[in-house]
């Protein structure tokens, strides 16, 4: 078989949708496929998916890819599957059937449990250990709830597998865990040792056996995939199955983040900006695991806001309806036409700032509670100046993560990498270069995780080497370069954005109060 017959597939199981795209060995997209869900939400502040979700939808996009490409199943050396930070894990039983559902990155329902962390364990030890903090983002907090509050469950689970985990299991019969999927989970991984932390799981409270004993690298074969699933996807019985790891460290290797200092920002719903260190010092504010590339000697150390494009949409559906109504009847989209005016007005929006708090925040600030504001409200501010400031208060959150990712291990790139919807807006680019001070690069094709995916696959079974995997399948291309007047003006307006949450920390929580003491009508 000639190298140009050769294909991998990646796949990535996201928090709304599965993608999947086919590869040639030189990185030559040949075809993708998705398959759209809804995360379920039964309760505030719950968020969850039953696996089989995921498995239907990657069955769907490895099944459209193939009929897609219309290549030869047989060229297929292998598959990757990466998938979204699930948290707690699916909690399994002895025959690897789920007993619950996955409590997934946005679920938030544990916060007794992080307060029974802080009270009853030595979270600097914890932190020492485990590169990591406490909150209810973290997987551990969340099985602590699952300890607490569903125990029959508890009793009953074998193993707790990430979401790529549980997939790869059922297409292979092996289970095994990628280093950055554990790392992520938080409290119960030793970043130094690379493995389950005895100590930490002892403090906890949560047993070793519920740690699945097999940890791989990234690029690992997990297995070959078993018969049945092989007729169900239409390749080859024994294809490669490569373990995968999670999706936004996925991501930032297939935009370049492959060695120390490199670093992109994400920005779609949420914004994750990502670097690549070496040590990490959890005090910072930051979240830690072994990165997907050379795991057992880099790190993949980032933070994020977890509404970016949520606060864009947010305000478009809220405030915009006469910028919806007409780029409806123009064709054109209604963020172009708010953009038409946002352009035209100063750095800082005539005098405004906004906190894109809208479901509390994650790092640097760590707080659940935490609200969205517009602050410095005047009669002479419109439309366009409320939709330029959501632009910058969101450029400002990952000026506030890349400030914490860069304290205490040197210089990081000077260049910023950004993908994600964001990256199609030029105003945003140029407000995100002006915040930062530094030269903004974007992707002519859209990198995602399930590309990084194809590219971990190509290397694991060895159709590319590590040098080709630091270069890449695409290279980013200059966008934005900061303006020295508007970065001037930014870097004042920071500093005023850095003392706005904690001045009004006390008024954010006094409004939730009053708000749960309201009789329901």
């Amino acid at each position: 078989m000639s190298r140009a017959a050769q294909h991998v597939i990646g796949v990535d199981i996201g928090t709304q949708s599965t993608k999947a795209v086919l590869a040639s060995a030189e990185g030559r997209i040949v075809a993708q496929a998705s398959q759209a869900y809804q995360v379920e939400t039964p309760k505030p502040l719950w968020a969850q998916q039953w696996p089989e979700v995921w498995l239907d939808a990657v069955e769907a996009s490895i099944c459209g890819v193939l009929a897609d490409a219309r290549v030869d199943a047989a060229s297929v050396r292998a598959l990757c599957i990466t998938s979204l930070y699930g948290g707690s894990g699916i909690p399994v039983d002895a025959t690897g059937a789920a007993l619950y559902p996955c409590l997934i990155w946005m679920d938030r329902r544990a916060q007794a449990e992080v307060e029974w962390v802080r009270a009853n364990v030595d979270v600097d030890r914890l932190m020492q250990i485990t590169g990591n903090g406490v909150d209810s983002y973290y997987g551990y907090t969340k099985m602590l709830w699952l300890r607490e509050n569903e125990p029959e469950v508890w009793r009953r689970t074998d193993q707790f597998l990430p979401p790529n985990s549980y997939v790869i299991a059922q297409l292979t019969g092996e289970v095994a865990v990628d280093h950055s999927s554990a790392g992520n989970i938080g409290g119960v991984y030793d970043l130094a040792a690379r493995g389950w932390s005895e100590e930490a799981l002892r403090l906890l409270g949560i047993p070793l056996s519920m740690m699945p004993p097999r940890l791989v690298e990234s690029s690992a074969v997990v297995a070959g995939l078993r018969p049945e699933w092989a007729t169900r996807l239409g390749l080859p019985a024994g294809t490669p199955v490569v373990a995968g790891g999670v999706d936004a460290a996925v991501a930032t290797l297939a935009a370049g983040a492959a060695q120390p200092g490199k670093h992109v920002a994400m920005i779609g719903t949420s914004m994750c900006w990502g670097t690549i260190r070496q040590e990490v010092d959890a005090r910072h504010g930051l979240i830690s695991m072994p990165h997907v590339f050379r795991g057992a000697q880099d790190l993949y150390v980032f933070g994020g806001a977890i509404t970016a494009g949520a606060s864009v949409t947010w305000f478009r559906e809220t405030f915009c309806q006469a910028e919806i109504a007409a780029g409806a009847a123009a064709g054109i989209d209604p963020h172009v036409l708010l953009e038409q005016h946002a352009v035209k007005l100063p750095p800082g929006s005539d005098g405004i700032l906004f906190l894109p708090y809208l479901m509390g925040e994650r790092s640097p600030v760590w707080d659940a509670q935490a609200s969205g504001s517009f602050v410095g409200l005047g009669l002479h501010h419109g439309r366009p100046h409320l939709y330029r400031a959501v632009l910058e208060g969101i450029s400002y959150a990952l000026h506030h993560n890349m400030l914490a990712g860069a304290r205490g291990v040197g210089t990081i790139d000077p260049r910023l990498v950004v993908v994600g919807g964001a990256s199609h807006s030029d105003l945003w680019m140029q407000i995100i270069a002006d915040v930062t001070g530094r030269e903004v690069f974007t992707m002519a094709e859209d990198v995602e995780a399930s590309l990084g995916a194809a590219l971990l696959a190509a290397f694991g079974v060895g159709l590319i080497d590590e040098d080709q995997v630091k270069r890449g399948w695409v290279q980013p291309t200059p966008r934005a370069t900061p303006r020295a007047d508007a970065h001037q003006r930014y870097a004042a307006l920071f500093e005023q954005y850095i003392a706005l949450y904690p001045a009004l920390k006390p008024v954010m929580r006094r409004l939730r109060e009053i708000a749960k003491e309201v009789p329901p009508p």
